[in-house]
């Protein structure tokens, strides 16, 4: 499996019309950052059921000769949103008007990363060039996918009832059909809006007040108030130094943390022989997970509320002590620790050697499934992964931020080259992150093949709720065997199984040529030009 080349600009995407939206900018002269927003754009139309503007999202952006930097758009909990509110309920609830309880940080990322391309980049496209592919195909139509009609079809039940749902996800009270025309005509009036406006209107102007009155109106506890507060966050990114270079991903409330600390403890524990394919090279991967993932789930929150600085438990001492509680030789027990995720990841190269790793999401398929009357806006429900008990890592606060799964990455490796990489998948994001780069970088693969060869996935992710180590079924038997052999509770899955999630990588030559890879498991491609 070869990988798609490129000399003037790459972008892939989890489906290959976001794929095309992104490579006409880069042909329009637009650079890494107005091709991705315009990907972004595009997939929070043709791609609903994983993505869309009532969500939030996390942006890695590098140019030559400049610090690695990161935009943070995650919306927080309204002012209202307090845990009386809830307090005839055990947990919030994943769906309905209730579980819109966080701003859509989206948009605001969308336009912080175009603010900084013209200002740092060069950047010269109107914002409206940026959204012109998602207008159209908002406004006249789309070809359904078959994962977006079997993931409506299989929450269909607790989602039907939902206000708006129907209305804008079913056609004529039916599931659409693979390949079916679909459109979302509010919602094109929303971009519309936003295209002569600019993205500050989603928060400060008449979108943010058309946008307010439909949240009354569902029952949402979020306010007009709520949007204005919002603002994105320019940041600096996490990095943790490896043996062939440095990687880089989002501070929190993201679980950028944890993807480091799996390559962090994997590069120290790593013995001649393993490889992300063979039995050693898996189960020293799954239980470098273990390690992260209990470092993850006792700091990891909204940062204003963290009482240690994140950059400081990727340091040497920490990443020996964990490394060293790696068992070798038999799975340790697991804790399984619960979160679920729908995401869209997507990657861009310019010829100039800017990129940008950008991942958005509604959290759960569909998000809340709350459709905003007005504006055709679908919700996300990231606040119901809040705990409604006091005093807890992650306790439900007015203006609080939420947990984030999502982190896109991205590495400068010893040898010059850069890797843009990232996957949707809740849980499985850290792993999938884990399998890409150390098939890429330590396993002999070319980025295609790291991409598309089988995955493990340890737990629970987007659409799941068991708490196996699950092995896509073409592993070999004799592995299956000796993971199960070594105490893992082995399940074997689909042979391409969506579950691994949607990945995709470039890389970025020395000399200036480009590679890329997707997803088999997605309805995305690799455009290069």
């Amino acid at each position: 499996m070869n990988p798609i080349l490129a000399t003037r600009g790459a972008v892939v995407a989890s489906h290959s019309l976001a794929s095309q939206a992104g490579l006409d900018i880069l042909r329009d002269g637009g650079n890494a950052i107005e091709a991705t927003i315009a990907v972004a754009a595009t997939l929070a139309v043709v791609y609903p059921h994983m993505t869309g503007i009532g969500g939030d999202g996390f942006w890695l952006m590098h140019a030559p000769g400049q610090p690695m930097r990161s935009i943070d758009a995650c919306g927080a909990a309204g002012a209202g949103v307090t845990r009386d509110l809830y307090q005839t309920l055990s947990s919030i609830p994943w769906r309905g008007p209730l579980a819109a309880n966080t701003v859509a940080g989206t948009l605001s990322g969308w336009g912080a990363a175009y603010e900084f391309s013209r200002r740092e980049w060069g950047g010269r496209l109107p914002f409206a060039r940026l959204l012109e592919s998602a207008i159209h195909y908002a406004r006249e139509g789309f070809p359904v996918t078959h994962s977006q009609e079997e993931n409506t079809r299989n929450k269909l039940a607790e989602l039907n009832m939902q206000p708006g749902f129907a209305a804008a996800f079913l056609a004529d009270g039916k599931v659409p059909s693979y390949g079916q025309r679909h459109r979302f005509p509010a919602l094109a009036a929303t971009l519309e809006q936003l295209a002569r406006a600019g993205a500050d209107d989603f928060y400060r102007g008449e979108l943010a007040q058309q946008i307010g009155a439909d949240l009354a109106a569902v029952g949402s506890p979020l306010t007009a108030d709520d949007l204005a507060r919002h603002q994105a966050e320019l940041k600096v990114p996490l990095e943790v130094q490896l043996s062939c270079g440095k990687v880089y991903n989002l501070a929190p409330p993201t679980q950028g943390l944890a993807s480091l600390l799996i390559l962090g403890i994997y590069d120290r524990i790593r013995q001649a022989g393993w490889n992300p394919d063979n039995v050693a090279g898996i189960h020293a991967l799954v239980e470098a997970t273990k390690q992260a993932f209990m470092l993850r789930d006792k700091h990891v929150t909204d940062p204003a509320a963290m009482q240690i600085d994140p950059a400081s438990l990727l340091g040497d001492s920490t990443l020996a002590a964990l490394a060293a509680a790696v068992p070798l030789d038999k799975a340790s027990p697991w804790p399984a620790p619960n979160s679920d995720g729908d995401t869209t990841w997507m990657g861009v190269v310019d010829g100039e050697g800017r990129a940008v790793s950008m991942i958005q999401s509604i959290y759960f398929e569909f998000g809340s499934g709350v459709v905003l009357p007005q504006t055709g806006i679908w919700w996300q429900n990231r606040g119901c992964s809040f705990d409604l008990r006091p005093n807890q890592l992650r306790s439900l606060a007015p203006g609080r931020k939420p947990f984030h799964t999502l982190n896109p990455a991205m590495a400068r490796l010893a040898d010059g080259r850069l890797l843009v990489y990232g996957t949707m998948g809740g849980e499985g994001q850290p792993q999938t992150q884990a399998a890409v780069f150390a098939r890429y970088v330590w396993g002999g693969h070319n980025v295609r093949s790291a991409v598309a060869a089988p995955r493990w996935l340890l737990g629970r992710t987007w659409a799941e709720q068991s708490t196996t180590l699950k092995l896509e079924a073409r592993y070999a038997p004799e592995i299956v065997a000796a993971l199960r052999a070594m105490g893992h509770p082995v399940e074997v899955v689909g042979a391409f199984d969506e579950r691994m999630g949607h990945a995709g990588a470039l890389v970025l030559h020395p000399d200036g040529w480009i590679e890329g890879g997707e997803d088999p498991r997605s309805d995305g491609s690799v455009a290069g030009w």
